[in-house]
């Protein structure tokens, strides 16, 4: 499966040490903090359909448990899906490149589809961004609770603050505490590792629940019981996106190593642990991981916890800023206002609008379910449809890109499938429950992004055909009446594409005929690999005469790459340029669109007030592409879509 690696080669991270100790720290807090809410969920007798604790279901739900998180982590992702990376980057938007790019010419109708529905699960995504730090902090807050349960009212006012705190700093980025995340992700894993092998020692006879004959026998002699808890035992792998979303910030084998040296044998022993106290006295069951720790060592474990489910909820919302700025880059979002937050991570990024409308989401779902257990129900939707597509899209890709036998694609994906489809049809059951959310969420976004990607498509039409070639207007220059009057100096016009002449050029020419003596028309392509060298950047048309001074320039960025038009202009050679080019004096030029709605019936009305109100979230341009603002010159045009 190799093969279906994209140039990784040059993307490798070499495995030391410290690169281990980071990933442990980002990748690893969603999954590794499941163990806090996923017992007690399965068992929660406030569930719709609840499973009723006995031993027979708790060795099942125990098997359950490990052998979903082998299956669905261990193999599918560790082992399977992270082998398919866009030249070292990872995530459902790689996915979606590699699946365009290698669809074969017979089956681009399959692939298109198959790339809709990778959006709707980065739409998923979404979701789970908002739901992750919700759950995640309030499961960790209701710890003290088991400390004195007088406190349960000041639950969701302290998670409340806690998720303030937490968007009010993305700001500043991960860059300033990356450094501490690791070591109290390690302290977090050995403390749950700890308290799992003291539950075992009390009753080691859970051990036994390794076997994956008891979750078989769970699932075929009771399910109509284990089914409804599939609902709940998904929450053990969420996250498992984030390893292969993360894999370009660490390399897959420092994840690898990660999970199989640590995070899986510590998570595995907690949830034993929590089996065997559970198997010991039932009334345990309401908070099983807080009450395996020693009493004395409650507090110490809620906060850690608390620490613990804050870097988790910091990893999913920096997923979310990477998620929608590459969206944006493949054009299914508009361009919005990027921060990037570290000098040497390019791919930290911090994106307000999407920070406030998290943070906001975030606490609409802390006050409207007030409980980490009815947050479950919504979380396990958006967990299990992003896994499905996931899954989907890598037997593709291992079929098409790689080769792999169609047998094996069939039967052993199929497996996979199932499992997956089991969990997302159980997350079904819960819909009335609050499982709609996620999937409201999704078809929300989802609605947007494809009506964006719709609406640019047909604004791109429209405005290359108010345009007009680019050839035939340069070409039109030298002939014009009255003549054009060329000033000295630099202007650079920059462009959509190559093929059509800039609406600002065409108005400066039009209404005060005059151009600078050194023109450069420059247009911009986001590439599907998330970065672009330098020596291939850049490249120059003379655009007719090699002494008119008008030349047409492509400059070429990688889709997770800070745009910074005068740095790539440096890089251009003298002798390619038509004469000096004065950069330190240069004037930008920009169009600007003034959408309105028309008659053509391009789109439905409703998308069509749709794409022109997400057009207003369009971040300024000459920020976005790093002109300065005291020489760059907007002018406006109007467009109908």
């Amino acid at each position: 499966m190799s093969t279906i690696s994209e140039n990784a080669a040059r993307h490798t991270h070499p495995l030391r040490p410290a690169i281990v100790v980071g990933a442990l720290g980002v990748v690893f807090g969603d999954i590794g903090t499941s163990p806090i809410y996923t017992l007690a969920t399965v068992f929660d007798p406030h569930d719709p359909h609840p499973v009723p604790v006995s031993p027979t279901h708790v060795y099942g739900v125990v098997s359950l448990i490990f052998w979903s998180v082998m299956t669905i982590v261990t193999l599918t992702y560790v082992t399977l899906v992270m082998r398919a990376d866009n030249h070292g980057e990872g995530g459902i938007m790689a996915l979606i490149t590699l699946v365009r790019r290698w669809a074969a010419p017979a089956s681009r109708r399959t692939a298109a589809t198959l790339a809709a529905l990778g959006v709707f699960g980065a739409a998923l995504f979404f979701g789970d961004s908002m739901i992750t730090p919700a759950i995640s902090v309030l499961s960790a807050v209701e710890g003290i609770e088991t400390v004195d349960p007088h406190f349960a009212d000041f639950v969701v006012p302290i998670t409340a603050v806690i998720i303030v705190a937490l968007f009010a700093v993305q700001r500043r980025g991960t860059a300033t505490v990356g450094r501490f995340f690791g070591p109290v992700m390690i302290a977090w894993f050995l403390a749950i590792g700890a308290c799992g092998v003291r539950g075992i020692v009390g009753d080691p006879a859970i051990l036994r629940a390794l076997s994956p004959v008891y979750a078989v026998e769970f699932l075929a002699g009771h399910f109509h019981i284990a089914f409804f808890a599939l609902a709940a035992i998904v929450l053990a792998v969420t996250g498992a996106e984030a390893l292969y979303a993360d894999m370009g910030h660490f390399g897959r084998k420092a994840i690898t190593v990660g999970w199989l040296g640590l995070v899986l044998p510590a998570c595995t022993l907690s949830y034993f642990g929590q089996g065997a106290l559970v198997l010991r006295d039932e009334s345990l069951v309401r908070a099983p991981f807080f009450l395996l720790t020693p009493e004395w060592a409650r507090i110490p474990m809620v906060l850690l916890a608390t620490a613990a489910t804050v870097i988790a909820s910091q990893a999913v919302i920096t997923g979310a800023f990477s998620v929608a700025s590459q969206a944006a880059q493949l054009g299914y979002l508009p361009r919005l206002r990027i921060e990037h937050t570290s000098a040497r991570a390019i791919g930290q990024v911090y994106v307000p609008w999407i920070n406030g409308m998290l943070m906001v989401a975030v606490l609409i779902l802390v006050f409207a379910f007030r409980s980490s257990s009815a947050l479950a129900y919504a979380f396990g939707m958006a967990v299990t449809g992003t896994i499905t597509i996931t899954t989907l899209l890598f037997l593709y890709l291992a079929r098409t890109r790689a080769g792999a036998p169609l047998p094996l694609v069939l039967v052993g994906g199929g497996v996979l499938l199932t499992i997956d489809v089991m969990f997302f049809a159980a997350n079904l059951t819960k819909l009335v429950h609050g499982a709609w959310l996620p999937l409201l969420i999704a078809v929300t976004a989802f609605t947007v992004m494809t009506t964006w990607q719709r609406g640019r498509a047909i604004v791109t039409r429209e405005r290359e055909r108010a345009e007009g070639p680019m050839r035939e207007f340069v070409d039109s220059l030298s002939t014009a009446d009255p003549p054009v009057v060329r000033l000295p100096g630099t202007a650079v016009f920059l462009n959509r594409g190559n093929e059509t002449a800039p609406l600002a050029m065409r108005a400066n020419v039009r209404h005060n005929h005059v151009l600078a003596r050194h023109v450069v028309i420059l247009s911009m392509t986001t590439e599907t690999v998330p970065r672009v060298d330098d020596a291939a950047r850049m490249s120059v048309d003379e655009l007719g005469a090699a002494d008119d001074g008008i030349i047409g320039v492509i400059a070429r960025f990688g889709y997770m790459e800070r745009v910074d038009v005068p740095r790539a202009l440096r890089l251009l050679d003298p002798a390619d340029t038509e004469g000096p080019l004065d950069l330190d004096g240069a004037t930008y030029f920009l169009s600007k669109l003034e959408l309105c709605q028309g008659d053509a019936p391009t789109m439905a009305p409703w998308r069509k007030r749709l794409f022109i109100a997400t057009s207003h979230l369009t971040s300024d341009a000459a920020a976005s592409f790093g002109l300065p603002l005291d020489r760059t010159v907007i002018i406006g045009s109007r467009l109908q879509v």
